[in-house]
């Protein structure tokens, strides 16, 4: 047994944030005490929830929402922050990815409330601008320029899971694996000097396996995908990816989108954009931004095929070489 596994201990620490759960998962010195750590990362991600939650009504975001266009609102630094970047990703990417489908994803169902027919033909009818174009970011300031409704449910796990790295860091710990809900970070190596290994999901919606392995050094990895989050509307399955161009849940895309980038919320947003792009479109633009992508086809037959972007995953390997962020 070499001496760095008899003076370190495995901690996996987790709990619940934005209607799933976290997780944290490093190696320490026998004797720290895990539990001002697992307090400081529940903060960290419950700051989150609180600025950018659609869920809660007192939410800074839904405060933004809710003010009248051409208002300057003040909103805390964190917001602030992936509302820029937010901003930044729907301008490159044509505004495929776009933080203003707030009403879509509630008239088809994805809020609190069931699919709503007429919020559907308003959401399908309106006129639409991205939100690029529609919100102006001052330094901790933000206003409308016309009516919008504000959705980061596409970004805000991920920059959660940058937070928890943050906060491991904080402490000290400048090697982990932190996620949530499958958005994943990893910082340094494990104690064997090996990468962390991570399982990219087949799109399948009956049962959860993995269709490879990534090994990730201090890089960040979001998938977006058809077959986990739903709802059903007069008996046909509807994915949670809204299509920006109809105001409407997208109808053919890949089954999933798997990005690797520097920060979890850069690659979490990617995602989105390159699903909604599509594999033709959506693999152009990933070449020309230096991303890594895996996008996975299902087959008449229903079998997922994977086409690579990037030095990752230029080809679909069983196992796929150590990323560092770039």
């Amino acid at each position: 047994m070499s001496k760095i596994s008899t003076e370190l201990v495995r901690l996996a620490l987790n709990g619940p944030t934005m209607g799933t759960r976290w997780s944290a998962l490093f190696f320490a010195e026998h004797g720290l005490d895990p539990d001002p750590i697992r307090a400081a990362l529940q903060d960290a991600v419950d700051e989150v929830d609180a600025q950018m939650s659609t869920w809660k009504p007192d939410s800074d975001l839904m405060r933004l929402n809710a003010a009248s266009v051409g208002v300057w609102v003040t909103v805390p630094a964190r917001l602030t922050e992936v509302l820029r970047l937010g901003l930044e990703i729907g301008r490159a990417s044509g505004g495929a990815f776009d933080i203003g489908m707030g009403d879509a994803v509630t008239a088809w169902g994805f809020g609190q409330e069931a699919a709503a027919p007429a919020g559907i033909r308003a959401a399908m009818t309106a006129p639409r601008r991205p939100a690029h174009e529609v919100l102006e970011i001052g330094e901790s300031e933000v206003r409308k320029s016309a009516p919008i409704a504000l959705d980061l449910n596409g970004i805000a796990k991920g920059y959660g899971v940058d937070r928890l790295a943050e906060t491991l860091r904080d402490h000290g710990i400048a090697a982990a694996l932190v996620g949530i809900d499958g958005e994943m970070r990893a910082t340094g190596l494990r104690p064997d000097g090996e990468a962390w290994t991570i399982a990219v999901e087949a799109p399948d919606i009956a049962r959860r396996t993995s269709h490879s392995i990534l090994s990730l050094q201090d890089a960040a990895v979001a998938t977006s995908g058809d077959y986990r989050h739903w709802v059903e509307v007069q008996g046909r399955r509807l994915s949670h990816t809204m299509d920006p161009r109809r105001g409407a849940p997208l109808i053919a895309s890949p089954a999933s989108v798997t990005v690797v980038a520097r920060s979890c919320a850069e690659a979490d947003a990617w995602a989105t954009a390159l699903m909604v792009l599509g594999p033709d479109a959506g693999a152009a633009i990933a070449r020309r931004r230096g991303l890594d992508a895996l996008f996975l086809l299902r087959d008449d037959e229903g079998h997922a095929r994977g086409v690579g972007v990037g030095q990752l995953f230029s080809e679909e390997p069983a196992a796929i070489a150590s990323a560092g962020g770039r």
